[in-house]
């Protein structure tokens, strides 16, 4: 036993280790962490920690909160994960959600999550329209220039889109796309207090996307579940029943995951300041 110990040692890279160890300080509990706070725990010199803290920082692991001493996860550890988390709960639960949604409407359905500035397809089911073929599992969509993007953005602040989209002019795709982050802003809320999002043609000709808000246990939006219509414009009676079926479809959604006997919603929920 002692030689298959001293062998496993050989192969191990301490660095690593201490690294990883690191990144696993950071929980939900205590999302922010300061580089004395982290050399305490790990039991390492801060200079020693302020190298892997700079090093982490440069691959995107982690980042510095504003101009003070505290740290935080940063997307480079969600994307590491993302292929896995994506086929955990939201996918297993949300798929028997959207397959009774495509049943009842007749289109295709689909999860959809944020990764940054991307709204991405996690979960889809085709609709019975076999011309019509709607976008693949793992699809990236700019979420400032959709209606899904928008839903998903939805808990942040104006701050919050700042530091997302620090550019002075966001990115173009059709005439309806929002060019400035008060203008995005300004859509963001609109979704909001009415509680879904309607698309007609906004992003994609010839689309019409329904999409509604999926939270989590902590009230924050986690997905969004939407379908997407083959048609420039839906008839205002098609559209108000087919916005029920989607609101009905998240609200499932939203108790299948939240694990709570009230299911999450924005109201009397303030806006929160959070870039992920």
């Amino acid at each position: 036993m002692a030689t298959e110990k001293t062998t496993d040692d050989r192969y191990t890279v301490p660095a690593l280790m201490r690294g990883l160890q690191l990144l696993m300080l950071f929980n939900r509990d205590e999302r922010e962490l300061t580089g004395a706070e982290i050399s305490r725990r790990l039991e390492l010199p801060r200079a020693s920690v302020f190298r892997m803290l700079q090093t982490l920082e440069q691959g995107g692991f982690v980042e510095r909160v504003g101009d003070g001493a505290y740290y935080k996860l940063g997307l480079a550890v969600l994307r590491l994960g993302f292929e896995f988390l994506a086929s955990m709960e939201l996918t297993e639960h949300g798929r028997p959600v959207i397959e009774a949604l495509r049943d009842a409407c007749g289109y295709s359905a689909h999860v959809v999550v944020r990764d940054g500035r991307d709204a991405v397809f996690i979960a889809k089911v085709a609709g019975r329209n076999a011309l019509f073929h709607s976008i693949q599992v793992g699809a990236r969509l700019p979420a400032h220039a959709t209606v899904l993007g928008r839903l998903l953005l939805s808990d942040l602040d104006l701050d919050g889109l700042r530091q997302l989209y620090p550019e002075p002019e966001l990115p173009s795709y059709t005439p309806k796309t929002p060019s400035t982050v008060e203008q995005l802003k300004v859509l963001i809320d609109a979704d909001r207090a009415r509680g879904y999002g309607v698309s007609q043609g906004g992003f994609e000709t010839g689309i019409s996307t329904i999409a509604a808000p999926v939270f989590n246990d902590r009230g924050e939006v986690a997905a969004a579940v939407s379908i997407t219509v083959p048609a420039q414009q839906v008839q205002p009676g098609e559209l108000e029943v087919l916005i029920n079926q989607v609101r009905e479809a998240a609200d499932r959604l939203t108790a299948r995951i939240s694990h709570l006997p009230e299911r999450g919603s924005w109201q009397n929920k303030p806006t929160e300041k959070k870039v992920a």
